[in-house]
C-alpha cells in the first residue's frame, strides 16, 4: 500500500519527524529573524542509527516545520555528533561577510578509526545566509581531545563577563566549563558533576517571574538538573539534582538560543527515544516544544514545563464542559473519537479514589491516595492544590505527553495505538469528582 508522505498510519502529526530515516538528539537550536532552527542527529542513508549528520528544519511557530537540506556532513575528523548554536551578534569570531548576522554551530567531531585513529574533538561551522549553507571553520577542532568520548558542546553568551561559555560533557558524570571571547580559542574555567547524563545545557531563569530574582539551571541529557548560581566561571548548585520528566521517552533536551527578550521564554525540545513504529519510513521523533519556568514550590525552586502556546495554531473544534459532576460509570466524552487532541482539565477530586482519561486504549490515571499520575507503565508525583489537579494532555498518533499543575509534572511517552480504537473518555472511581473545567481541543495536522 502506498502511503502519502507525512500521512503514514503512525506518523506524528504535530511532533517533528524527518521525512525518512533515523533521528535522535536535537542540536543547534537557534532563533533568528522569525525562524526557529532545529538541527538534529540524522542518518541520511538508513533507518537505524549511524552516519551521524546534522539534519535541519525551520519553523516560524514551533508547530509547522519545513525540512531543509542537511547542514553539516562527516569529514576527516569524524561523524557529526551533538552540539548547539548561537547568533554571533557582535561578530566576535570574525566570520561575518555580509549584512546578515552570522550563525555559529558547535558540534562534536566524533573521530574515526581509519586510516588512523582520530579522537573525539569539538568543532564549529558558520552560516552567513540565515542558516541555508554552512562552512566549517578551517581551524577545526577548536577544542582538542580531553578524555574519553568528550562531546556535546553547549555554548551561551554570558553578558556580565562579556564572554562565551561552553558546557562540555567529558566522561562518566564529569563536565567542564570553558570560556572564550572569539569562539575559537577556549580556556577551561571549572569542572562539575551531574549524575547519569551527557548533552549539557545551562541557562538563567527568573524565579516566579521576577526578573530581579534569577537562578541558573544546569541540565543533563537524562532530564536531571541542578538549580544554582553561575558567576561566569563556576556553577554552584543549591541542593541535589532534580528530575524534570517522569515519562519513558524523554532524552537529550536542549533549549533555543537567542529567543528575543520581548518573548521572554526559555523554550525546550527533547528527543523522544524509543522503538520505531512498524513499517514507517522514519525512526524516532521530537517532543513537543515546551516553555520552561522556575517556580517556588513546597519542596523548593523547581522547573516547570508547559507546551508552548502555539499549539493553539492547530486547534480546531473544542468540546467544553464546566462544573460538571463526574460519577462512576458515567462518561461525558462517550462517543468522542479522534487521533489528535489537546486536553485541558481542572478536576476537583471530591471523594473519588481515582480520576483519569481513557485514550485509545491507554489509561491516564490519577491515584488520589498516592498523589500520582500513571500511564504507559510510568508514574509521576502530583499533589492536589486546594483539592484539585490541573492536567494538560497532548495526544498524537504515537505519543502521549501529560503535564500536571501548570507544568509541575511532565511525562513524555510513546505508545503504539490500536488503529481500530480512536475512543477517548473520562472517568471517576469509587466516588464523585467535579470537572471544574474540561476542554478537549481536537487538532489538525501540522503537515498540511
Amino acid at each position: 500500500m502506498i502511503q502519502t508522505a507525512y500521512q503514514e498510519a503512525y506518523r506524528p502529526q504535530f511532533h517533528f519527524t524527518p521525512k525518512t530515516n533515523w533521528t535522535n538528539d536535537p542540536n543547534g537550536l537557534i532563533y533568528y529573524k522569525g525562524e526557529y532552527h532545529l538541527f538534529f542527529q540524522h542518518n541520511p542513508s538508513g533507518i537505524n542509527w549511524g552516519n551521524m549528520t546534522w539534519g535541519h528544519a525551520i519553523s516560524t511557530d514551533l508547530v509547522h516545520w519545513k525540512q531543509l537540506p542537511h547542514a553539516i556532513h562527516p569529514d576527516e575528523l569524524g561523524t557529526i555528533f551533538s552540539g548547539s548554536g548561537v547568533v554571533d551578534w557582535k561578530n566576535t569570531g570574525g566570520f561575518q561577510t555580509g549584512d546578515e548576522s552570522v550563525l555559529v554551530n558547535f558540534y562534536t567531531s566524533a573521530g574515526s578509526h581509519a586510516p588512523e585513529p582520530v579522537p573525539f574533538t569539538q568543532s564549529i561551522a558558520y552560516s552567513n545566509d540565515r542558516g541555508r549553507t554552512w562552512i566549517k571553520y578551517e581551524g577545526n577542532p577548536v577544542i582538542a581531545h580531553i578524555v574519553g568520548s568528550n562531546r556535546d558542546p553547549k555554548v551561551i553568551w554570558h553578558e556580565p563577563t562579556q564572554k562565551w561559555v561552553m558546557a562540555l560533557y567529558l566522561d562518566q558524570n564529569d563536565f567542564a566549563l570553558f570560556g572564550s571571547t572569539n569562539l575559537k580559542a577556549w580556556t577551561r574555567l571549572s569542572d562539575l558533576q551531574i549524575p547519569d547524563t551527557e548533552c549539557p545545557d545551562i541557562f538563567e531563569l527568573p524565579v516566579d517571574g521576577d526578573p530581579e530574582k534569577t537562578k541558573w539551571v544546569f541540565w543533563g541529557a537524562a532530564g536531571k538538573y541542578y538549580v544554582g548560581n553561575f558567576d561566569g566561571t563556576t556553577f554552584t548548585p543549591e541542593g541535589e539534582a532534580h528530575r524534570s520528566d517522569y515519562g519513558a521517552n524523554f532524552y537529550a533536551a536542549q533549549t533555543w538560543s537567542d529567543v528575543p527578550e520581548s518573548d521572554g521564554r526559555r523554550i525546550q525540545i527533547a528527543w523522544m527515544s524509543g522503538s520505531n513504529p512498524p513499517d514507517m519510513p522514519f525512526n524516532q521523533q521530537m517532543s513537543f516544544p515546551c516553555s520552561l519556568t522556575l517556580r517556588t514550590t513546597s519542596a523548593g525552586i523547581r522547573l516547570h514545563r508547559e507546551p508552548v502556546v502555539e499549539i493553539e495554531n492547530i486547534h480546531t473544534y473544542t468540546h467544553a464542559w464546566s462544573d460538571l459532576t463526574l460519577r462512576p460509570e458515567e462518561d461525558p466524552l462517550a462517543g468522542l473519537t479522534g487521533e489528535l487532541f489537546d486536553i485541558r482539565a481542572e478536576i476537583a477530586l471530591n471523594d473519588a479514589t481515582a480520576v483519569g482519561f481513557k485514550i485509545r486504549g491507554q489509561d491516564v490515571r490519577y491515584n488520589v491516595a498516592a498523589q500520582q499520575l500513571t500511564f504507559l507503565e510510568r508514574s509521576g508525583p502530583l499533589a492536589p492544590q486546594d483539592g484539585k489537579i490541573r492536567l494538560q494532555i497532548l495526544v498524537d498518533r504515537i505519543s502521549i505527553e501529560a503535564f500536571g499543575n501548570d507544568g509541575e509534572l511532565s511525562m513524555t511517552s510513546y505508545f503504539l495505538p490500536d488503529l481500530e480504537n480512536a475512543d477517548i473518555g473520562v472517568y471517576a472511581e469509587d466516588g464523585t469528582a467535579t470537572l471544574a473545567s474540561l476542554k478537549v481541543h481536537a487538532l489538525k495536522s501540522s503537515w498540511v
